[in-house]
């Protein structure tokens, strides 16, 4: 029964880098709106994430860019063999960003950013066929970055700084399919970690091979999230020498794995087309460990085996005047998760995701920024295979339908 909650705790622990079966791409309004493409444009202070060298090329002193979006994520599950069904019941996650640049002068900019890259928090009806992979899940990840960029001259440029991450995850489950104490509620386990922090680094590069056509590429490293001082409780355990579960400090390590972006942009008179090409390093999750301080629990490792990922993103933007200018975007994006590793917690196919949006000028130093973006997850009969009971492996399948909204509003000044 111990290694029953050793793989599971392994398994919740790795929502962290899928924010509850989805990826968090609301890094900026502008970008969101056009795709989330935003490697090769320049337009405000969002370069600071997506890509720094191009914060020397932006003409304000100071540009500011903050917004907020509002995540509603829709999961369904049904095994047509047992006739099993459910929906989670997930409330908004809110992911925000902040961006500042300061142009010191022709040559070299300086940025600051502080956002969510990974967030969301999932619930299952309690007791639900699948209790005991999880009951409810929240995690949040936020990255404070400061930038400086410079240009050797107007057609190539530089860009990148360190990364400081702070993460914290909150999760909840069953022991198993049955164990209940006397009175017969469910015996479940929370495993909490918080202010989980590590460093990274980004560099980057813009290029500007004509006046219209542009080209750039942003590098992010893995980090290492590092928790060494969780904790796990457990509630509702019988009273039994054969269920000696007690309350315990954790230390468990969980890889954010690095990222490539490439894109290009071309301005055509009013009109911007951009397409980024993002590959993820998802191989980096050869297994998570966790380590429990309670001597009576044994170490655990358990292999992940993901698989390397692309984003595919298109984007185009229509100056209608000063005033207006109108956006619309398309991204593709392929899920790591392999055949057999397909767990309720982060139940994330391939998706198609649609976004549109505007920028509304309110005179030279105000912008208003809105977005939206509507994802629909591939539809898959898929299983989770690496949950055991007694030694024996039990399956746990099904039927998924997921679709994601997310209404954005940002601002921006300039100066």
């Amino acid at each position: 029964m111990r290694k029953i909650i050793l793989s599971t705790l392994l398994i919740l622990m790795s929502a962290w880098v899928y924010g509850g079966g989805y990826r968090v791409t609301l890094q900026g309004q502008k970008a969101l709106a056009m795709g989330h493409t935003g490697v090769a444009i320049v337009q405000s202070s969002e370069s600071v994430f997506f890509n720094p060298a191009g914060l020397v090329y932006l003409e304000d002193t100071l540009n500011v860019t903050a917004g907020i979006s509002g995540v509603f994520m829709n999961i369904a599950y049904q095994n047509t063999v047992t006739g099993v069904s459910e929906r989670s019941e997930s409330p908004m996650g809110m992911p925000f960003y902040v961006y500042a640049s300061y142009k010191a002068n022709d040559w070299m900019a300086f940025g600051l950013g502080v956002y969510v890259p990974y967030g969301s928090e999932v619930r299952y009806p309690e007791g639900w066929a699948g209790s005991h992979l999880v009951n409810s899940i929240a995690l949040q990840a936020i990255y404070i970055q400061p930038t400086v960029s410079f240009k050797l001259n107007d057609i190539i440029s530089f860009g990148g700084g360190p990364i400081f991450a702070i993460g914290s995850v909150d999760f909840d489950r069953s022991v198993n399919r049955t164990l209940t104490d006397l009175e017969g509620n469910r015996s479940t386990v929370n495993v909490e970690a918080s202010n989980v922090t590590s460093w990274g680094w980004v560099a980057s590069t813009m290029i500007h091979f004509t006046e219209n056509l542009h080209f750039g590429a942003t590098y992010r490293s893995k980090i290492d999230l590092n928790a060494d001082d969780g904790q796990a409780t457990f509630q509702n355990i019988p009273n039994s020498p054969l269920t000696p579960f007690e309350d315990s400090k954790i230390a468990a390590g969980l890889p954010m794995p690095a990222e490539m972006t490439v894109g290009i942009s071309y301005d055509y008179k009013d009109w911007i087309f951009a397409f980024d090409y993002n590959r993820t390093f998802w191989n980096a999750y050869h297994s998570l460990d966790i380590e429990f301080q309670n001597p009576n629990i044994p170490d655990s490792k358990n292999s992940r085996n993901y698989k390397n990922s692309s984003i595919y993103r298109f984007g185009l933007q229509y100056d209608v005047n000063q005033t207006f200018a109108l956006r619309g975007g398309y991204y593709y994006d392929k899920s790591p998760v392999r055949a057999g590793y397909f767990a309720p917690e982060t139940p994330r196919n391939d998706s198609s995701n649609f976004t549109a949006g505007m920028t509304v000028n309110i005179g030279s130093n105000f912008q208003i920024d809105a977005a939206f973006l509507y994802s629909y997850y591939k539809e898959i009969n898929a299983s989770y295979d690496y949950y055991y009971e007694d030694g024996v492996a039990v399956p746990f399948g099904g039927t998924y339908k997921s679709n994601a909204f997310a209404p954005s509003i940002g601002i921006t000044y300039k100066m």
